[in-house]
């Protein structure tokens, strides 16, 4: 072997090394803040989410207290490529944040039931099955519902009853 090619070689080696080294440290560093982020630490220190301790020992916060409403039945056709009708009747509730959303959510509830109906209908019955069904009618029903009473602020849709047929 020739002084060139053992130099070469070392050389290649440095620059692996060197490649190696720029890849590793922003993901090492990447998980390091990950990891105290997740953790609190990184937040807490950012100053996100501490409240100051005279403002907690002076009002205790009050506990929040959800506020239901009671939608009206709804009773919809489904979409389906069978010559059998399939229907689908819903009782639920929505969770407002606040006792003051139920009366934008009450002048709302026409253009909310229009709708619910619509987006039933549109529905195969297939797309209802198990649990990640509900929760895709679940999240379509949150959506609708906050659409059509904002500015009232609906968390949740609470299924009371959901029957196909």
């Amino acid at each position: 072997m020739s002084s060139k090619s053992v130099g070469a070689e070392g050389g290649a080696a440095k620059g692996g090394k060197r490649k190696l080294l720029l890849l590793a440290v922003p993901v090492v560093l990447a998980a390091i803040g990950a990891g105290l982020w997740f953790s609190g630490i990184l937040p807490k220190m950012l100053g996100q989410g501490v409240e100051s301790h005279a403002a907690v020992d002076s009002a205790p916060a009050a506990p929040h207290v959800p506020v239901f409403f009671d939608m009206p039945e709804i009773v919809a056709n489904m979409n389906t490529t069978s010559r059998r009708a399939a229907y689908i009747r819903l009782r639920s509730k929505l969770e407002l944040s606040k006792p003051e959303d139920v009366a934008a959510v009450q002048a709302a509830m026409p253009r909310l039931m229009d709708l619910y109906a619509t987006y039933l209908r549109e529905m195969r019955p297939e797309e209802l099955r198990g649990s990640a069904g509900t929760q895709r009618l679940r999240e379509e029903l949150i959506a609708r519902a906050s659409l059509a009473a904002a500015p009232a602020r609906i968390t949740d849709v609470l299924f009371t009853e959901i029957l196909l047929q």
